[in-house]
């Protein structure tokens, strides 16, 4: 890795590279993170509020924070735009009047591509280079605090470049990402639309619609709310996500969304079909089908939706059990992120939901507490 970089700064005669991160949040935190530190490189961090970039430099995510985009973006070698989709176009139109650096990258990490690219390519960036970007990693949680040097490893990392983008500068953000372990895919920006609009957009949408669903029968029996614990809080739990950034990804995304909800509910009206035909074996066949396939997903790679590492444990009514097994997961070194006591089992003194980031966590987790002799469920 180091060999690799050193000759990604030599290409560039051993000057020092100066990386911006307009936004520096979960994405833009987690890539500084990435960059920091590296040979020859400064990491700039910029947001409108003071107050961010005081926090910014305070964490060590970046070397120095600025509130102006002049200076930010003064001799950058990249640009990194990790502002809300909805003000892309606009960053990429401010940056398109400032006099950046001839041959700089810019780059964004927004969940939607073909419009930022299309709105990029009618810009005279003045020497710049717009290359589309989408790291597929999230997190439960948001913000500068949530940014961690772990969270892209492993990860896909999709680069939208058009016809018209030079071989090298695709290579030289290439070689630069290389520092996140992220696995690089190439693909044009409406293709990359269209699949993260099936696998992300839509599981939003549908998770939204259900809750939303549940919730009005609700209104009238709470034993709805009451009885919707375990696996349908699982399930839904995306629709908990940032309602104003959601609204800009689907309105950004709006005619690849419309198209995938009128699909959705013809899928929705075949199953209505075989329900009024009393057809058992055509719905037996379609869990068939979705069997098949969701069993050649890959398990435990990261992607847009995060994935669930908890497991349930149950515990006795004793005073200090909480304290007790998260002490026991601290002197091993396991990181919990999130903890929650489950009342909704009457078999049972208690459940206690332990949350983990990291896959190896929770596996550590589950065979240290089963050797203390706790009943761990997954």
């Amino acid at each position: 890795m180091s060999g690799e970089f050193s000759e990604f700064t030599a290409s560039n005669d051993s000057k020092r590279t100066k990386i911006a991160i307009f936004g520096v949040g979960l994405i833009g935190g987690s890539l500084a993170l990435c960059f920091k530190g590296k040979p020859g490189v400064e990491v700039v961090g910029h947001s409108i509020n003071v107050a961010s970039t005081e926090k910014y430099v305070a964490r060590g995510v970046v070397d120095w924070a600025t509130t102006s985009i002049e200076e930010a973006a003064m001799d950058a070698d990249f640009l990194f735009l990790c502002v809300p989709v909805g003000n892309l176009e606009n960053y990429v139109e401010e940056l398109s009047k400032l006099p950046l650096k001839p041959g700089c990258i810019i780059t964004d990490v927004g969940s939607t591509k073909a419009s930022v690219v299309k709105h990029a390519d009618k810009l005279s960036l003045q020497g710049a280079v717009f290359i589309g970007g989408h790291p597929m990693a999230g997190s439960e949680r948001s913000g500068v605090e949530a940014a961690s040097l772990l969270l892209l490893e492993n990860a896909f990392y999709v680069l939208t470049p058009t016809e018209n983008t030079p071989a090298d500068a695709v290579t030289k953000l290439e070689r630069l990402l290389k520092w996140t372990r992220a696995h690089i895919v190439k693909t044009d920006a409406v293709q990359h639309d269209d699949i993260v609009g099936a696998i992300s957009h839509l599981p939003h949408v549908i998770a939204v619609a259900l809750v939303n669903q549940v919730a009005g029968y609700n209104e009238s029996n709470e034993l709805y709310r009451r009885l919707a614990a375990g696996g349908f809080r699982d399930i839904t739990r995306i629709a908990s996500s940032d309602p104003l950034i959601w609204r800009d990804i689907l309105v950004n995304n709006r005619e690849v969304m419309l198209k995938l909800i009128r699909e959705w509910q013809g899928e929705m009206d075949r199953f209505a079909e075989l329900l009024e035909q009393g057809d058992g074996e055509g719905v037996a066949e379609q869990f068939r089908r979705a069997g098949a396939f969701r069993s050649q997903l890959p398990e435990r790679r990261k992607g847009m939706i995060t994935s669930l590492h908890e497991c349930y444990v149950d515990v006795p009514d004793h005073p200090g059990i909480i304290g007790k097994i998260a002490t026991e997961l601290g002197q091993a070194k396991i990181n919990l992120s999130n903890l929650q006591i489950i009342e909704s089992r009457e078999d049972v003194p208690g459940v206690m939901r332990l949350s983990f980031q990291q896959s190896e966590d929770l596996d550590r987790a589950t065979e240290l507490l089963k050797t203390l002799g706790y009943d761990v469920h997954m």
